[in-house]
């Protein structure tokens, strides 16, 4: 299976370029070599590549940012995922689009089922599922896997963030009452290539197992963070409402996604967050 990957980049893209092999051929395109806000330049780069599969990992994920950049983030979340889906009917070429928990917004105390009505509360959110359902218009058996809380040991994220702070920092706040499942990067890579291997069309969640607050996650950065002595001791993390750390963007207080039919095509549960969290922070200590 030769892939093709948008976003080739970001976290989930650097990931996909690790499971190159095991009969998979990654290739990844990102800035400067495809504008992904540009029509014809992306469905040029699908027309002209033998790949039997397109990965779309690209997204404008600032959330917050997104409230003041509305029409940037509507062209990449949103009309991007149509163009790819349209070259990709028009070659004959699979896709995989990778959306977000934050297609869902309040009145959930479950963990949320692929089907279920979304109701985004924030421009990030609204702006990825305009993209999800151009995919869907322009390519019906697009496969589309909400994911939520991606990190990694390098890039933008919340682990990486939290470790400069308890560097820095003897306390900090964190926000106690959202609740989502952490999901590692190369964990989700694994998922994609799996999902598509099984030939998988239609809405699949994928996340870690388990679910945690903010705060609890931070607890156990610090805690996984000094067993392996890449912190000293540990900061005082206190735990904070939302309310009390307001931001441009509204978050769901709750956003934990249903797996059940994931776990039906890849034959089990991932692991548990806290392992991958594990696995991560020994990486981040490993790479210095």
């Amino acid at each position: 299976m030769k892939a093709l990957v948008f976003g080739g980049a970001g976290q989930l893209g650097r990931a996909l370029q690790a499971k190159a092999g095991d009969g998979w051929t990654i290739e990844t395109v990102d800035l400067p070599e495809c504008d992904i806000t540009d029509e014809g330049a992306i469905k040029a780069m699908i027309a002209g590549s033998d790949c039997d599969i397109v990965i779309n990992a690209a997204a404008h994920t600032a959330v917050d940012r997104a409230e003041s950049e509305r029409e940037l983030a509507q062209k990449i979340n949103g009309d991007a995922p149509g163009w790819i889906a349209q070259q990709c009917s028009a070659s004959s070429k699979a896709l995989v689009h990778i959306s977000t928990d934050f297609v869902f917004g309040e009145g959930h105390y479950e963990p949320i089922k692929p089907d279920a009505k979304p109701s985004p509360l924030s421009v990030y959110g609204a702006t990825k599922l305009a993209g999800e359902l151009a995919a869907k218009v322009a390519l019906p058996d697009v496969l589309i896997i909400r994911t939520s809380r991606v990190y990694a040991a390098k890039g933008t994220n919340f682990v990486l963030a939290m470790l400069r702070l308890m560097a820095e920092q003897d306390e900090l706040s964190v926000v106690a009452d959202q609740i989502g499942s952490p999901t590692a990067a190369g964990d989700l890579a694994d998922a994609v290539t799996r999902f598509a291997d099984a030939g998988a069309t239609g809405v699949y969640h994928f996340t870690n197992d388990g679910m945690c607050s903010w705060h609890e996650f931070a607890i156990a950065v610090a805690e996984e963070s000094v067993a392996v002595g890449l912190l000293e001791g540990y900061p005082i993390i206190t735990a904070v409402p939302t309310s009390s750390y307001p931001t441009p963007a509204r978050r769901p207080a709750y956003s934990v996604l249903d797996k059940q039919t994931a776990w039906g095509v890849l034959g089990g549960p991932a692991r548990h967050w806290r392992d991958a969290l594990r696995e991560i922070i020994l990486e981040i200590k490993e790479n210095g």
